[in-house]
């Protein structure tokens, strides 16, 4: 049960101005699918005090972190990109279901299902950093709530008014399909996450192809 939000714009241990962390993400720049719910979002979205919308390009599925950029080469990540194509060739593209949209408390998130099968993606993607740097190198992270964030909350606020204001307003839900997995190079200098795309593995595509 969520009573109160609060500001997810803090700087979180390591992070500061200017410094981008890479890590493994879904993300979804060409899905029409989660698009369409994006913009069928967006009245509650503008309604919501205190929310800081997430622009369609950057919506991601938070997968594994990896490390902070000015730690990592290009030899440093290489291998882990190798590592998760190997690790990712017997695992199917498969459809997972987006919404309806909650109050969780640092965004206005769409869960995402099934959660076991997003779950073994990020293992998957934790055993291909274990392949190259060794278990204790894997940054830690709690257990995956898969969701895609349409917004975060950036100052503290009573839930029980946005979360009558999201039932008064309603909202859908989609099914698309996970194709692939993307490290990226993300950054969250203008209360946004943005990034550019190291890599891209696609899921089940023989590593020769």
């Amino acid at each position: 049960m969520v009573d109160q939000v609060r500001d997810h714009w803090y700087w979180r241990p390591g992070w500061s101005a200017g410094r981008s962390f890479y890590t493994w993400h879904i993300t979804f720049q060409n899905d029409a699918v989660l698009s369409d719910l994006h913009a069928a979002y967006q009245p509650v979205v503008r309604s919501l005090a205190g929310l800081t919308p997430v622009p369609a390009q950057w919506l991601h599925l938070t997968m594994q972190g990896v490390g902070f950029a000015d730690k990592l080469t290009q030899e440093d990540l290489d291998p882990i990109v190798e590592a998760a194509q190997r690790r990712l060739e017997p695992v199917h593209p498969f459809e997972i279901r987006i919404g309806p949209a909650v109050v969780d408390p640092e965004s206005l998130q769409l869960p995402a299902q099934p959660v076991d099968r997003l779950r073994r993606l990020r293992a998957q993607l934790r055993a291909a950093i274990t392949d190259v740097w060794g278990r204790d190198s894997v940054p830690a992270l709690p257990e995956l709530d898969p969701h895609i964030s349409l917004g975060y909350w950036n100052q503290a606020a009573d839930a029980a008014p946005l979360k009558k204001r999201l039932a008064a307003l309603g909202g859908g839900v989609a099914k698309t399909e996970i194709t692939h997995a993307s490290l990226i190079n993300l950054n969250r200098d203008h209360h946004c996450y943005e990034w550019t795309t190291y890599a891209t593995v696609r899921l089940g595509v023989p590593r020769h192809i």
